[in-house]
Protein backbone atom coordinates (compact mmCIF):
# COMPACT_ATOMS: atom_id res chain seq x y z
CA UNK A 1 0.00 0.00 0.00
CA UNK A 2 1.42 3.39 -1.05
CA UNK A 3 0.88 5.35 2.16
CA UNK A 4 2.03 8.92 2.84
CA UNK A 5 1.35 10.98 5.95
CA UNK A 6 1.46 14.75 5.61
CA UNK A 7 2.11 17.32 8.34
CA UNK A 8 2.57 21.05 7.76
CA UNK A 9 2.16 24.54 9.16
CA UNK A 10 0.04 25.58 6.16
CA UNK A 11 -3.38 25.76 7.82
CA UNK A 12 -6.50 25.02 5.77
CA UNK A 13 -7.48 28.43 4.40
CA UNK A 14 -5.05 28.61 1.48
CA UNK A 15 -4.13 26.53 -1.55
CA UNK A 16 -0.95 25.05 -0.08
CA UNK A 17 -2.25 21.73 1.24
CA UNK A 18 -4.28 20.78 -1.85
CA UNK A 19 -1.43 21.87 -4.12
CA UNK A 20 1.01 19.52 -2.39
CA UNK A 21 -1.49 16.66 -2.49
CA UNK A 22 -2.22 17.31 -6.15
CA UNK A 23 1.48 17.12 -6.95
CA UNK A 24 1.76 13.72 -5.27
CA UNK A 25 -1.43 12.35 -6.81
CA UNK A 26 -0.33 13.47 -10.28
CA UNK A 27 2.64 11.12 -9.85
CA UNK A 28 0.63 8.26 -8.38
CA UNK A 29 -3.18 8.58 -8.24
CA UNK A 30 -3.31 5.47 -6.04
CA UNK A 31 -1.51 7.12 -3.13
CA UNK A 32 -3.24 7.05 0.23
CA UNK A 33 -2.45 10.44 1.81
CA UNK A 34 -3.20 10.79 5.53
CA UNK A 35 -3.28 14.27 7.07
CA UNK A 36 -1.64 14.35 10.49
CA UNK A 37 -2.16 18.07 11.04
CA UNK A 38 -1.95 21.30 9.08
CA UNK A 39 -2.62 23.49 12.11
CA UNK A 40 0.94 23.57 13.41
CA UNK A 41 1.82 27.04 14.60
CA UNK A 42 3.91 28.73 11.92
CA UNK A 43 7.53 27.48 11.97
CA UNK A 44 6.96 25.57 15.24
CA UNK A 45 9.25 22.54 14.97
CA UNK A 46 8.58 21.34 18.52
CA UNK A 47 4.80 21.19 18.08
CA UNK A 48 5.16 19.37 14.77
CA UNK A 49 7.71 16.96 16.23
CA UNK A 50 5.43 16.20 19.17
CA UNK A 51 2.51 15.23 16.92
CA UNK A 52 4.72 13.27 14.55
CA UNK A 53 6.54 11.46 17.36
CA UNK A 54 3.25 10.60 19.05
CA UNK A 55 1.78 9.05 15.91
CA UNK A 56 4.29 7.80 13.35
CA UNK A 57 4.95 4.42 15.01
CA UNK A 58 1.25 3.56 14.80
CA UNK A 59 1.41 3.54 11.01
CA UNK A 60 2.64 0.46 9.11
CA UNK A 61 6.38 0.11 8.70
CA UNK A 62 7.48 1.54 5.38
CA UNK A 63 5.10 4.49 5.60
CA UNK A 64 6.47 7.69 4.06
CA UNK A 65 6.09 10.79 6.23
CA UNK A 66 6.14 14.14 4.41
CA UNK A 67 7.17 16.90 6.82
CA UNK A 68 6.50 20.44 5.57
CA UNK A 69 7.13 22.73 8.55
CA UNK A 70 9.45 25.74 8.24
CA UNK A 71 10.64 24.54 4.84
CA UNK A 72 12.38 27.78 3.87
CA UNK A 73 14.71 30.27 5.51
CA UNK A 74 17.99 30.22 7.37
CA UNK A 75 17.07 27.27 9.60
CA UNK A 76 16.75 24.93 6.64
CA UNK A 77 19.98 23.48 5.30
CA UNK A 78 18.78 21.58 2.27
CA UNK A 79 16.32 18.69 2.13
CA UNK A 80 16.81 15.15 3.30
CA UNK A 81 15.39 11.68 3.44
CA UNK A 82 15.83 9.45 6.48
CA UNK A 83 14.93 5.92 7.48
CA UNK A 84 14.11 5.74 11.18
CA UNK A 85 12.61 2.67 12.85
CA UNK A 86 11.55 1.30 9.44
CA UNK A 87 9.73 4.53 8.56
CA UNK A 88 10.78 6.96 5.82
CA UNK A 89 10.83 10.72 6.43
CA UNK A 90 11.04 13.34 3.68
CA UNK A 91 11.77 16.69 5.28
CA UNK A 92 13.72 19.92 5.37
CA UNK A 93 17.06 19.68 7.15
CA UNK A 94 16.04 22.07 9.93
CA UNK A 95 16.39 19.93 13.06
CA UNK A 96 12.90 18.48 13.26
CA UNK A 97 13.97 14.87 12.66
CA UNK A 98 16.33 15.00 15.64
CA UNK A 99 13.32 15.52 17.92
CA UNK A 100 11.57 12.29 16.94
CA UNK A 101 13.78 9.67 18.64
CA UNK A 102 16.93 9.24 20.68
CA UNK A 103 18.51 6.96 18.09
CA UNK A 104 20.14 8.06 14.85
CA UNK A 105 18.45 7.27 11.52
CA UNK A 106 19.58 4.02 9.92
CA UNK A 107 19.79 5.72 6.52
CA UNK A 108 20.33 9.42 5.90
CA UNK A 109 20.35 10.99 2.44
CA UNK A 110 20.82 14.57 1.30
CA UNK A 111 18.82 15.18 -1.86
CA UNK A 112 20.99 16.04 -4.86
CA UNK A 113 20.89 19.39 -6.59
CA UNK A 114 19.15 17.89 -9.60
CA UNK A 115 16.10 17.24 -7.38
CA UNK A 116 16.36 20.50 -5.41
CA UNK A 117 15.27 23.26 -7.75
CA UNK A 118 14.98 26.89 -6.74
CA UNK A 119 11.48 27.27 -5.40
CA UNK A 120 9.37 29.49 -3.18
CA UNK A 121 7.20 26.43 -2.50
CA UNK A 122 9.63 23.56 -1.77
CA UNK A 123 6.98 21.38 -0.13
CA UNK A 124 5.27 21.10 -3.52
CA UNK A 125 8.20 21.37 -5.90
CA UNK A 126 10.85 19.35 -4.01
CA UNK A 127 9.45 17.25 -1.17
CA UNK A 128 6.12 16.13 -2.65
CA UNK A 129 7.54 14.50 -5.82
CA UNK A 130 10.18 12.61 -3.85
CA UNK A 131 7.66 11.47 -1.22
CA UNK A 132 5.27 10.23 -3.92
CA UNK A 133 7.99 8.34 -5.77
CA UNK A 134 9.41 6.76 -2.61
CA UNK A 135 5.93 5.70 -1.51
CA UNK A 136 5.50 4.18 -4.97
CA UNK A 137 8.61 2.03 -4.63
CA UNK A 138 11.68 4.18 -5.27
CA UNK A 139 14.52 4.25 -2.73
CA UNK A 140 15.59 7.45 -1.03
CA UNK A 141 19.12 6.68 -2.30
CA UNK A 142 17.78 7.33 -5.81
CA UNK A 143 17.51 11.03 -4.99
CA UNK A 144 20.85 11.82 -3.40
CA UNK A 145 23.91 10.66 -1.54
CA UNK A 146 24.76 9.71 2.05
CA UNK A 147 24.76 12.43 4.69
CA UNK A 148 26.91 11.92 7.79
CA UNK A 149 25.17 14.43 10.03
CA UNK A 150 21.88 16.27 9.91
CA UNK A 151 20.91 19.45 11.69
CA UNK A 152 19.90 18.85 15.28
CA UNK A 153 17.64 20.76 17.63
CA UNK A 154 18.00 20.70 21.39
CA UNK A 155 15.19 18.66 22.98
CA UNK A 156 13.61 19.86 26.22
CA UNK A 157 14.52 17.27 28.80
CA UNK A 158 13.43 17.32 32.45
CA UNK A 159 15.92 17.85 35.26
CA UNK A 160 15.96 15.08 37.82
CA UNK A 161 17.57 14.33 41.17
CA UNK A 162 16.63 12.00 44.02
CA UNK A 163 14.63 14.87 45.52
CA UNK A 164 12.66 16.15 42.52
CA UNK A 165 11.90 16.12 38.81
CA UNK A 166 11.35 19.44 37.08
CA UNK A 167 9.81 19.37 33.62
CA UNK A 168 7.76 21.57 31.36
CA UNK A 169 4.46 21.57 29.56
CA UNK A 170 5.17 20.65 25.95
CA UNK A 171 1.60 20.72 24.65
CA UNK A 172 -1.82 21.96 25.78
CA UNK A 173 -4.34 20.04 23.69
CA UNK A 174 -7.72 21.25 22.46
CA UNK A 175 -9.38 20.05 25.68
CA UNK A 176 -7.01 22.12 27.80
CA UNK A 177 -5.09 19.09 29.07
CA UNK A 178 -1.43 19.91 29.73
CA UNK A 179 1.02 17.28 28.52
CA UNK A 180 4.48 17.43 30.07
CA UNK A 181 7.87 16.01 29.14
CA UNK A 182 8.08 13.97 32.39
CA UNK A 183 7.99 10.29 31.48
CA UNK A 184 6.56 7.44 33.52
CA UNK A 185 9.86 5.63 33.12
CA UNK A 186 11.76 8.45 34.83
CA UNK A 187 9.10 8.86 37.52
CA UNK A 188 9.05 5.13 38.34
CA UNK A 189 12.83 5.09 38.55
CA UNK A 190 12.99 7.87 41.19
CA UNK A 191 9.67 7.64 43.04
CA UNK A 192 10.16 6.44 46.67
CA UNK A 193 6.40 6.13 47.18
CA UNK A 194 5.40 9.58 48.41
CA UNK A 195 5.39 12.62 46.16
CA UNK A 196 3.82 16.00 45.51
CA UNK A 197 3.16 17.37 42.04
CA UNK A 198 3.33 21.16 41.94
CA UNK A 199 1.72 23.05 39.06
CA UNK A 200 1.55 26.74 39.80
CA UNK A 201 -0.57 26.99 42.98
CA UNK A 202 -2.04 23.52 42.55
CA UNK A 203 -0.71 20.55 44.56
CA UNK A 204 -1.47 16.91 43.80
CA UNK A 205 -0.24 13.96 45.85
CA UNK A 206 -1.58 11.03 43.88
CA UNK A 207 -1.91 9.72 40.35
CA UNK A 208 -5.01 8.40 38.61
CA UNK A 209 -5.45 6.12 35.63
CA UNK A 210 -7.83 8.37 33.74
CA UNK A 211 -10.89 10.60 33.73
CA UNK A 212 -13.25 7.92 34.98
CA UNK A 213 -11.60 7.91 38.41
CA UNK A 214 -12.35 11.53 39.31
CA UNK A 215 -15.44 13.69 39.70
CA UNK A 216 -16.44 16.40 37.25
CA UNK A 217 -14.37 19.52 37.82
CA UNK A 218 -11.58 17.71 39.67
CA UNK A 219 -7.97 18.46 38.80
CA UNK A 220 -5.81 15.36 38.55
CA UNK A 221 -2.61 13.93 37.11
CA UNK A 222 -2.03 10.73 35.19
CA UNK A 223 0.38 9.17 32.73
CA UNK A 224 -1.18 9.22 29.28
CA UNK A 225 -0.96 6.71 26.44
CA UNK A 226 2.38 8.21 25.43
CA UNK A 227 3.80 7.51 28.89
CA UNK A 228 3.97 11.24 29.71
CA UNK A 229 2.62 13.03 32.77
CA UNK A 230 -0.55 14.92 31.95
CA UNK A 231 -2.46 17.44 34.05
CA UNK A 232 -6.19 17.65 33.41
CA UNK A 233 -9.50 18.81 34.81
CA UNK A 234 -12.39 16.45 34.20
CA UNK A 235 -14.72 18.31 31.81
CA UNK A 236 -12.66 21.44 32.36
CA UNK A 237 -9.83 23.38 30.77
CA UNK A 238 -6.71 22.89 32.89
CA UNK A 239 -4.67 25.14 30.61
CA UNK A 240 -6.91 28.15 31.17
CA UNK A 241 -7.93 27.49 34.77
CA UNK A 242 -4.40 26.74 36.00
CA UNK A 243 -2.65 29.22 33.70
CA UNK A 244 -0.70 26.48 31.94
CA UNK A 245 0.85 26.99 28.53
CA UNK A 246 3.84 25.80 26.54
CA UNK A 247 6.97 25.78 28.78
CA UNK A 248 5.04 26.12 32.06
CA UNK A 249 7.03 24.46 34.84
CA UNK A 250 5.81 21.27 36.50
CA UNK A 251 7.75 19.85 39.46
CA UNK A 252 7.41 16.54 41.28
CA UNK A 253 8.88 16.59 44.77
CA UNK A 254 9.71 13.26 46.37
CA UNK A 255 8.94 13.00 50.06
CA UNK A 256 11.14 10.71 52.23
Amino acid sequence: MALVTFISDFGDQDHYVPAVKAKMLAINPQLNIIDLSHHIKSFDLEQAAFILKASFRDFPKGTVHLVAVNTTGEMTQGYIGAKLEEHIFIAPNNGILSLLADKEPGILVKFADIHVQESSFPAKDILAPIAAKVASGAAIHDFGGPLDQFKKAMPRNPKATREFITGHVIRVDRYGNAITNISKELFDKLNPGNFTIEIGRERLDRLHNGFGQVDLGDCFAYFNSLGLLEIAINHGDAGSLLGLRFESVVTIYFNP
